[in-house]
């Protein structure tokens, strides 16, 4: 079995400016919407929306002041069925806060994030 790698970077606030976006998401807790690297292709779709749900939760459950996000994800695909093989993640946080305070948003982010936890599940997807 062969790997194909797909990445996504999705980003918000102070740190969407060094993106080049493909398309930008309206988003509730910032003005400039939530700016995706990638394309529109399945694998690319299901990465963003696991990294967009990850920044989302950034700014939800953050009791801190949090400027911008950043998070990379990286996908890996069978070639053959084009399941996914792994989903790894990178999250850059903007904040004023020293870094173990951080840690501890991004710990609790983790555990909580809803598509993250749906794809680490197992889940049977199938036609009606």
């Amino acid at each position: 079995m062969a790997e194909v790698p797909v990445d996504v970077r999705v980003a918000a606030g102070t740190r969407a400016g060094g993106l080049e976006p493909s398309y930008v998401v309206p988003h509730r807790w910032t003005d400039g919407g939530i700016a995706v690297e990638g394309g529109g292709t399945g694998a690319q779709l299901l990465l963003t929306a696991v990294a967009c749900c990850l920044l989302n939760d950034v700014y939800r459950e953050a009791d801190i002041p949090v400027h911008g996000v950043l998070v990379d994800v990286d996908g890996r695909f069978d070639d053959e069925t084009w399941s996914t093989t792994r989903i790894t993640y990178d999250v850059a946080v903007d904040s004023p806060e020293a870094g173990d305070v951080v840690a501890r948003v991004l710990e609790q982010v983790d555990a909580l994030a809803e598509i993250p936890r749906v794809v680490r599940g197992e889940v049977t997807v199938s036609r009606r």
